[in-house]
């Protein structure tokens, strides 16, 4: 089975991704259109001289090893709908399990700007994540549902895609992965400390100024998907 899971930054992707990494059968995939999507667009992203010179920067071969099966019984892509810019191949996903993971904006906006001064609407991803969803289809999953009860949660989604859980997923090591992309050492530092999913988030950050606006203009895409769960056998 191939997973493609699609979410924009903060959304508590990496977790999931290490969680999954450490069943005994998955190989993983970190971000492989972030490369391209760099390349493609020239935006300046931190670490983006890195990332272009050790990353296959062309969309064509990285969609081939997307559609290639992994060394073991299982393959997790963990995937930003910002990054598959137009013209990008999306063939490829006909054969994977689709999961789209989402996250209030307000918590979203908040982390990301401690990690990049001025986010936009599309340096988040929501239109483009919802625009995907309508092509592509899949599972909704909200982020706060697996911090709120991982072991649940995990449960049913494992179900719902036709595997069986794995009590592996609920902890990982500490520290970084090799299959992190080059990136993780500015974007991952909070969860390579850590060992397991945090407890239930707390009340919404409070945002101000330009955040504000950003945090409505995001809203109505992220109520959509929202929408989307329910148009689905319920996970949570």
């Amino acid at each position: 089975m191939k997973i493609a899971v699609w979410s924009g930054p903060r959304n508590l992707s990496t977790a999931l991704m290490y969680s999954f990494a450490n069943r005994a059968d998955f190989t993983v995939m970190d971000e492989p259109f972030y490369a391209p999507y760099l390349a493609s667009t020239g935006l300046k992203h931190p670490m983006s001289d890195e990332i272009l010179a050790i990353h296959e920067t062309d969309a064509e071969q990285v969609a081939v090893v997307c559609a290639n099966d992994g060394e073991k019984p299982h393959k997790y892509m963990k995937h930003m709908p910002h990054h598959m810019l137009d013209g990008f191949p999306l063939d490829w996903t006909k054969a994977c399990v689709n999961i789209h993971l989402i996250r209030h904006p307000a918590r979203v906006i908040a982390s990301y700007a401690i990690k990049r001064e001025n986010p936009t609407l599309e340096d988040i991803g929501y239109p483009q994540q919802l625009a995907l969803y309508d092509r592509i289809g899949g599972l909704v999953v909200d982020s706060s549902n697996i911090r709120q009860d991982p072991e649940h949660t995990l449960k049913n989604l494992c179900a719902e895609i036709g595997i069986s859980f794995d009590r592996a997923m609920l902890s990982w090591p500490v520290g970084p992965r090799t299959f992190d992309g080059i990136w993780g050492s500015h974007w991952y530092r909070a969860v390579h400390q850590s060992t397991s999913f945090m407890d239930s988030e707390n009340d919404l950050p409070v945002l101000s100024g330009k955040h504000i606006s950003l945090c409505t203009q995001a809203m109505p895409y992220y109520l959509a998907l929202v929408g989307k769960i329910k148009k689905v056998k319920k996970l949570l």
